[in-house]
């Protein structure tokens, strides 16, 4: 694959294009990132990785650095609560085929981040900060994509992957205008200091609303809680954590001291919960679209990530296989989309069925929780495994 002599230029330093860019430059190819903040900020909430996730970040080295930073819950115990503190059911989740890898972990985003840009830098990975692209030329004649930067200046490169989140500006350069949908939920975020005792990961399930309590280091756990939100409201920042406390202040038992906790605006994280599911192809000619900029989910599965770290290690490997580039990046966005969207539409339904408004419905959903959730966990990693044992 002569072109890829010239490189790979991946626009944007998140999760997707951190991991894509270890994984390249494990396979000794010439990677250069650009991220548009001058500095590496990011959010300090929490995130969860499944088990699927940790298998994809062992690929990529990092595990280690993962597991020393955030917090496993060895047996994969979730527990389900109403919004009282009465236990609907216990489920657990499993490891990943043919491993001994937790089968979930939670840590902060900031700390992630950090062991990926570590990884990068040991690699020898090329990282400019504060840099976004102008324009981008695609000649088939010419041996490299020709990407113009805000300084004017000019990098070439054999491939260019657009990894730049939900408000892709490569994917407006790509595609026109596509702008992520409004799911009308929103998410809530907080971190506070762990209980010794808290060890595993609680969702609370009240009307029309979900709370959900996670670990994220030795000392510290996270709030991550949904709410409806239609017409995509704005809040004012000033008073957030007012209002944090106000949508969930019926919501007792484990998350009564907690939310108590929350007496400043900063501790608190407030997003619209947007998607994005572009048709395909997710390319044109040499340059390509991954992660959030392609695939953005609703957050009630925790596989974002993951499905941004698979996107990673899969587009790796097809590259060093070889083989016409542009041919190569339809082949990963036909391969990726069908997993990708498997994964938005499980967690759509499940973001609505935590979204319900009706107490009778809440109730009746609880009772069938009790009878069915571990089959429904079961079941969704089943199939999630099916994707790559039909490709095997």
């Amino acid at each position: 694959m002569k072109s890829l002599e010239r490189g790979v230029l991946i626009v944007g330093g998140g999760i997707a294009g951190c991991s894509l860019a270890i994984a390249l430059a494990q396979r000794g190819m010439r990677v250069t990132v650009l991220e548009k903040l001058d500095a590496w900020r990011f959010h300090s909430s929490g995130i969860f990785i499944y088990s699927n996730g940790l298998a994809e970040l062992q690929k990529l080295g990092v595990l280690p650095g993962i597991l020393d930073s955030g917090f496993a819950i060895g047996q994969g115990r979730n527990l389900y609560y109403d919004q009282h503190g009465e236990l609907i059911v216990e489920t657990r989740y499993p490891s990943a085929p043919g491993t001994t890898l937790p089968p979930v972990l939670g840590i902060r985003r900031a700390e992630m981040h950090r062991v990926l840009a570590d990884r990068m830098r040991a690699l020898g990975v090329e990282i400019r900060l504060g840099s976004t692209v102008a324009s981008i030329e695609d000649n088939p004649a010419h041996d490299a994509v020709v990407a113009t930067l805000n300084d004017g200046s000019n990098i070439e490169a054999g491939v260019v992957v657009g990894a730049d989140g939900i408000r892709s500006q490569i994917r407006g350069m790509l595609f026109g205008d596509l702008e992520p949908e409004d799911t009308g939920f929103g998410v809530w975020r907080s971190i506070h200091r762990r209980p010794p005792e808290l060890r595993e990961k609680i969702l609370m399930m009240g009307v029309g609303k979900r709370l959900g309590i996670m670990p994220i280091s030795e000392d510290q756990l996270y709030i991550y809680a949904t709410t409806n939100e239609p017409g995509h409201p704005r809040y004012d920042p000033a008073r957030l954590h007012l209002t944090m406390r106000e949508k969930f202040a019926e919501f007792s038992g484990p998350a009564t001291a907690l939310l108590e906790d929350i007496r400043d605006p900063s501790q608190v994280f407030y997003t619209a919960v947007e998607e994005i599911r572009l048709p395909q192809p997710w390319s044109r000619g040499r340059v390509l679209l991954i992660g959030d900029a392609a695939h953005a989910s609703t957050p009630f599965m925790g596989q974002g990530g993951a499905m941004a770290i698979e996107d990673a290690n899969v587009l790796a490997d097809m590259l060093e296989k070889g083989g016409d580039v542009a041919q190569v990046l339809l082949a990963f966005g036909a391969y990726r989309q069908p997993k990708c969207q498997f994964v938005q539409d499980v967690s759509r339904s499940v973001g609505e069925a935590g979204g319900l408004e009706n107490a009778d419905t809440c109730i009746a959903r609880n009772v069938r929780m009790r009878e069915q959730a571990q089959a429904d966990v079961d079941n969704f990693y089943r199939r999630l495994h099916a994707f790559d044992l039909a490709v095997a």
